[in-house]
């Protein structure tokens, strides 16, 4: 049988090409009878068009990490193919619809992550917050100055919210407890019991969260519905002066509406692991965030950890054998 890994960033060696035997989870997980495949690579991985098609074609499984699952990748991996595991937590890209009606079983990782995810978004609240990012430019600039680049509030007078209070939600909130004086939630697919029982005060919606917080983290999943949650209607409800920390999804937020809410000083601070594209350098509206002294911006690792790297690539290695051997997918992150 033939997995294919069609963009793994685990794979990548010292010179950012794909190397083989960097694989040694996945053979210890899948054994010697599965053959281990690395996408197609041109200077970064390639997963469109009829060449990358070609390469899928009479795969047995694909693991996917940015490759977006359409009905081109399906229909070149049809029939043969058993399941596509998607290496994370999101499942936008994974298309559970169209892997269900094509009797395709599909994946994810929820959990692998939560404490690396959670910690990064306290690390870059508390940056902003303290304005750690300008001092360090600063001084390595030799502009000393203990007031330099503005002078921060005290965090244990304020409130902070969070949008979604799923498992990285929760984990950041028992760690925003330690700092803040009052946690707010919003999440209409959460119950307010639950979040009482985190220690945190749920509101009724993403309106009143963003007007009673003076910080408000993103740990949302990107959906229809929640695709350019934060525009320029939910940033005029914005308290003034609030921050806004994105460590979920890119496209949750307007970068165009950030930047005017900046300007105008209706957010006074805006950090992210995530953009779409994934570099913001990419975007001309983006790139121009990148230029003030006001965001905090990071490669999208907020995951990333020794461990969680090492557990999810264990766990989707896993997940496939079992699927291959007997039909059987995990019991946590099935979405198809």
């Amino acid at each position: 049988m033939r997995v294919v890994y069609t963009d793994p960033a685990w794979a990548l060696d010292a010179d950012g090409r794909p190397d083989p035997a960097l694989a040694a989870v996945e053979r210890s997980v899948l054994g010697p009878d599965i053959d281990i495949e690395l996408g197609l690579f041109e200077d970064s991985y390639v997963t469109t068009g009829e060449r990358f098609l070609k390469h899928v074609r009479g795969a047995d499984a694909l693991v996917i990490y940015r490759c977006q699952v359409t009905p081109e990748l399906v229909d070149a991996v049809s029939p043969g193919c058993q399941v596509i595991a998607r290496s994370g937590v999101g499942v936008d890209n994974l298309n559970g619809p169209l892997l269900a009606e094509h009797g395709l079983i599909g994946f994810n990782v929820p959990d692998y992550c939560g404490d690396e995810v959670s910690t990064h978004t306290l690390a870059l609240l508390l940056g902003l917050e303290r304005g750690i990012s300008v001092q360090d430019r600063l001084v390595r600039a030799d502009r000393w100055g203990i007031h330099r680049g503005g002078i921060p509030r005290r965090t244990s007078d304020r409130t902070v919210g969070i949008v979604g209070f799923g498992r990285i939600g929760r984990a950041t909130a028992r760690k925003l407890q330690a700092f803040y004086r009052q946690v707010l939630a919003v999440d209409p697919y959460v119950h307010a019991d639950v979040m009482a029982g985190h220690g945190v005060h749920p509101v009724g919606s993403l309106d009143e969260l963003l007007e009673r917080c003076d910080a408000v983290v993103l740990h949302t999943a990107l959906t229809d519905e929640t695709r350019d949650l934060i525009s320029g209607a939910a940033l005029d409800r914005v308290k003034p002066g609030a921050l806004l920390v994105n460590t979920a999804r890119g496209a949750l937020v307007d970068p165009g509406c950030v930047l005017r809410a900046l300007e105008s000083e209706r957010l006074g601070g805006f950090a992210s692991d995530v953009f779409s594209p994934e570099d913001p350098n990419q975007n001309p509206v983006a790139r121009k965030l990148l230029e003030r002294d006001d965001v905090i911006v990071s490669s999208h690792r907020a995951f990333l950890s020794a461990e969680s790297e090492e557990s999810l690539r264990r766990r989707v290695a896993e997940g496939v054998r079992s699927v291959l051997r007997d039909g059987t997918p995990p019991a946590e992150g099935r979405v198809a």
